[in-house]
């Protein structure tokens, strides 16, 4: 799939002053992001997405309420691969984000919450990748349906294609956010975790808007130079498009 098709991503503040105060200070502190990737019972996932709303969303916002983590949401499959579900939560370190878990734990337990076998019976396996936010527009608020391109990558060579983002499809993306086109885009780099070595991700108000935007994006790098390096980079990806079902921001 050595396609430009690889590129594609997550996050935007009002325009007040202490807004832009706000996100001048979170534009000079480091993102991190613990995903877990779900694989779960098609039969039973909506059940999880009641038993996740009802149980598990008070913890994930009452941890970011008191600092322990700065964001985090649950995303549910639309079209793609073998996951189901997607929760991740984010902070502003590596070892926030890994201890972010122990407190939505105590959040849980403060609450009284056992959900029992009932997620575990659901959905029984999982990935977990740590991702570093590298690029992208910072949003409290995306859009209700989101794209994630999972790339392969030369190891060797990635931070190239770190470098080809920032200076060349950065441009593109920021172009088409707006009304009726995206209302986030990010560029994440592998920490921890399988195979997948970068991660980009869109979303939008809606499937029309994400893949009329994702075609353009497209259009706008096909046949350029860097398009050819990048994808000498970053050669195979694997694609999913998500509900944003849950998030906090």
């Amino acid at each position: 799939m050595k396609t430009f098709a690889s590129i594609l991503i997550v996050l935007l503040l009002a325009l007040s002053p202490l807004a832009v105060l706000a996100q001048e200070e979170e534009e000079t502190q480091e993102t991190y992001v613990y995903a877990t990737y779900f694989y779960c019972d098609v039969t039973k996932q909506e059940a999880v997405d009641k038993l996740f709303e009802e149980s598990f969303a008070p913890a994930y916002k009452a941890a970011q309420a008191d600092g322990s983590i700065s964001g985090w949401g649950w995303l549910a499959h639309h079209t793609g691969g073998k996951w189901r579900r997607l929760q991740y939560h984010m902070a502003h370190s590596i070892d926030d984000v890994i201890n972010g878990q122990s407190a939505v734990g105590k959040k849980l337990e403060e609450a009284k919450v056992d959900p029992g076998d009932e997620f575990g019976s659901a959905c029984n396996a999982h990935d977990d990748y740590i991702w570093q936010s590298g690029g992208g527009n910072v949003a409290d608020q995306r859009g209700t349906i989101g794209m994630s391109v999972y790339l392969v990558c030369d190891m060797t060579r990635e931070e190239r294609a770190d470098e080809l983002v920032e200076s060349f499809f950065t441009p593109i993306y920021n172009d088409h956010l707006g009304e009726g086109k995206l209302s986030s885009w990010g560029w994440l780099k592998h920490i921890v975790g399988g195979k997948y070595r970068r991660l980009v991700t869109m979303s939008a108000a809606n499937v029309s808007d994400l893949m009329k935007a994702r075609a353009s994006i497209l259009q706008a790098g096909a046949d350029t130079d860097e398009a050819k390096e990048f994808t000498s980079i970053c050669g195979s990806h694997s694609d999913y498009i998500w509900d944003l079902k849950m998030e906090g921001r």
